[in-house]
């Protein structure tokens, strides 16, 4: 429920845009952006723009021609962008690149399959959270290949970049010996399945719903909640950006909430 208190803590009054970055946010990002290259011009770009710009189109959805006049140029800011997403820990399967089933896709280069069980042509996204809801890792392939054989690689670049993960919850999609084996090759993990309650009535039951809150919570970004993508490595660029959001105005507020 939205109270007063919540409202204040969201509000993002005296930014030209909402989204772009508070000094608070910008001040812990700044540290941690590439320096410019050693040799030749001296860098002319602001790169809170910049950044500004790629949250811009994270959170409208524009397309890149739309960025408004006062951000920086299209050009520059892709290139930036392109620079950044090839730095990141490529979640997408040059041979089954995916994007969150039920979610109809425009243009295409990297290839699509149809998900027999919602009956759409598109991609599926996997992503791995800690409980509480924040992004470990994502992978992106298409929609037809069942969760069960899509976890692989979720979970074999997770266990080395997260070696002291003990257990992992999942639901009955995830069950099965094939899931299991997949899980014991990859990781010293114990795997937990969260199944439905056994009555006909909604029940929220612990563990279960951890995974749905952070699609919901980087859905509320434009760009996300429709995959118009030609790339795979493109939507997972923009799924940790949807996280970086949340976890800037985690560290620069006093509220839990996203």
């Amino acid at each position: 429920m939205w109270t007063q208190e919540h409202r204040r803590v969201h509000a993002r009054k005296g930014l030209r845009y909402p989204s772009d970055l508070t000094d608070a946010e910008w001040a812990l990002v700044e540290p941690l952006l590439p320096p410019a290259r050693r040799g030749g011009r001296p860098r002319e770009v602001n790169m809170r723009e910049v950044l500004n710009a790629v949250f811009y189109l994270l959170s409208t959805g524009c397309q890149w021609d739309a960025l408004p006049k006062d951000l920086p140029p299209k050009t520059t800011v892709y290139d930036y962008f392109s620079l950044w997403r090839s730095d990141l820990p490529d979640g997408g399967d040059p041979r089954q690149p995916e994007c969150q089933s039920g979610t109809k896709r425009g243009a295409s280069i990297d290839p699509q399959g149809y998900d027999a069980g919602k009956k759409v042509t598109g991609r599926k996204r996997h992503i791995l959270v800690d409980t509480l809801g924040l992004l470990l890792n994502v992978v992106v392939h298409r929609g037809n290949v069942q969760d069960r054989d899509g976890i692989r690689r979720l979970l074999r670049d997770a266990g080395r970049r997260f070696p002291s993960i003990a257990k992992l919850f999942a639901d009955a999609a995830y069950q099965g010996p094939r899931v299991a084996k997949v899980v014991a090759d990859t990781g010293a993990w114990q795997l937990e399945i969260v199944k439905r309650s056994e009555a006909h009535k909604f029940i929220v039951l612990p563990k279960r719903w951890i995974v749905e809150r952070t699609f919901a919570w980087i859905s509320r970004n434009r760009r996300l909640a429709r995959d118009f993508e030609r790339y795979a490595s493109t939507v997972v660029a923009f799924v940790r950006l949807a996280m970086i959001r949340i976890m800037l105005r985690r560290l620069t507020k006093v509220t839990p909430y996203p």
